[in-house]
């Protein structure tokens, strides 16, 4: 018997995706491509391993079960799962091809929309991972200032220069390792007490999870300017979501490099790297960023009709709308049980439930509920990536699971046994982190302003 979204009297059989992670297994490292998809961060035992099809915000594993689906590909499932307009665009350019000899008239005709609505955009380029767009900035930065090091505050993808900062890095030079270092976010003085006459970029995620406190971005703008510093806002996350403009409009903060990927095509792969142009202009000769499928056409198709598309109907007040009565809704139920140790927090296009280490095993007390969720046909990895296609109904029954899995949770907490509920093995720590970026000890810079503004 299939499980589906609704009140189920078991947990959903996963016998095909046990098969297919055995063989993945035999051949694939972590037998996933992607870490936050991949088995370490759901309940092993209780959770599907593999999806077959999507469509709205509802998703089919494998073994033929349905869940309303939170996680949305890890982000780029803006407008929902086989989106007609989306996929409608796809279709019609497919039947013309996907990658030619020469370049295409969709490079420019989504280029000119980006330049329409992202601030800064006056120079735009095309590739098809954030990590692409985040290391072709930073190389700008340092081609653009003739200076090498780089602070980061975030998650920046897996190349060399950011890596270096995190327990994986293996396998990167010692002299590339020194080159990049970390400041917290919210915390203008880790900032300040790194920054130093060698400083060519600092690149942040404007956002995760915790709003910018105290003119924080505007300080680090003021920052960038006074020491010819560029900076660079990664916003896999905050664009096309948080605003169509991204962070860049919604805070009324000017990057001088920005750069996208994620919701700007709908689940396609695509990124997108914009800013000034006098810095854009050394990708003419001096700074080399060329992809063999930057041009292809099926991405672009999907950004153009996504892009369109959330125009035309004021998308991002929708994410906006509804992922504000899943936050407040979830905190009203956490408050009538009386769980002080959780509660959702952010920015309502994507929130996040958080459990208080203090009642208990975080970890423990996540997967508790990622099982329960999913007992009752969610899929739910403690995030609410939100879609237009997430409906009242969606939400109402989404409210409805947390009000009968709570109490689950906080009859474990009371007994400190929340092991004895788990029926699968505990999710592992989730690699990027939502706070405290400040990884890596500084050497003492020198200091080159006076910070008593600061």
């Amino acid at each position: 018997m299939k499980n589906g979204i609704k009140f189920n009297g078991a947990y959903p059989p996963i016998d095909e995706s046990n098969i297919f992670y055995k063989r993945a297994s035999a051949l694939i490292p972590n037998a996933t491509q992607t870490l936050a998809k991949g088995p370490t961060q759901f309940v092993e035992g209780i959770a599907p391993k593999y999806l077959l099809r999507g469509k709205g915000s509802h998703v089919w594993d494998v073994d033929g079960n349905e869940y309303l689906d939170y996680i949305m590909g890890v982000g780029p499932i803006s407008l929902g799962y086989a989106f007609p307009e989306v996929d409608k665009a796809i279709q019609n350019q497919l039947e013309d091809g996907i990658t030619f000899s020469l370049m295409h008239p969709l490079e420019v005709e989504v280029a000119e929309l980006i330049n329409q609505v992202v601030p800064n955009a006056e120079s735009i380029r095309f590739s098809k991972t954030g990590a692409d767009v985040t290391s072709a900035a930073v190389r700008l930065a340092r081609a653009y200032t003739g200076k090498e090091k780089i602070l980061c505050c975030g998650y920046h993808g897996w190349h060399d220069w950011y890596i270096s900062v995190t327990d994986r890095n293996s396998g990167i030079p010692a002299a590339v390792k020194n080159m990049t270092y970390t400041f917290n976010y919210n915390d203008i003085q880790s900032l300040i007490n790194a920054v130093d006459d060698e400083t060519a970029a600092i690149i942040l995620e404007p956002f995760v999870f915790q709003e910018p406190k105290n003119n924080f971005l505007q300080d680090i703008r003021d920052i960038c300017d006074r020491l010819g510093i560029i900076l660079i806002f990664d916003e896999m996350w905050t664009g096309f979501r948080i605003s169509l403009g991204g962070a860049q409009e919604f805070f009324n903060v000017k990057a001088d490099l920005a750069c996208f990927s994620k919701a700007v095509a709908n689940g396609m792969p695509i990124s997108i790297l914009t800013g000034r142009k006098e810095i854009m202009s050394l990708l003419e000769k001096e700074v080399f960023f060329f992809t063999t499928f930057g041009g292809e056409t099926l991405s672009l198709a999907a950004a153009k009709a996504t892009i369109d598309f959330m125009r035309q109907n004021n998308v991002q007040e929708y994410l906006w709308n509804q992922g504000l009565k899943l936050k407040d809704g979830y905190n009203k139920i956490a408050a009538k049980l009386d769980l002080s140790y959780t509660k959702c927090s952010g920015y309502n296009c994507r929130t996040i439930v958080s459990f208080n280490s203090s009642a208990g095993n975080s970890l423990e007390m996540k997967s508790l509920v990622q099982q329960e969720m999913i007992k009752r046909g969610i899929l739910w990895g403690g995030i609410h990536n939100m879609s237009y296609s997430h409906n009242d109904k969606d939400i109402e029954y989404t409210l409805k699971a947390y009000e009968d899995a709570l109490p689950i949770l906080k009859k474990a907490v009371e007994e400190k046994n929340i092991v004895k509920y788990l029926k699968g093995k505990v999710v592992e720590p989730v690699f990027r982190k939502t706070e405290n970026f400040n990884t890596k000890p500084f050497s003492k810079p020198v200091k080159i302003f006076d910070d008593s503004k600061y």
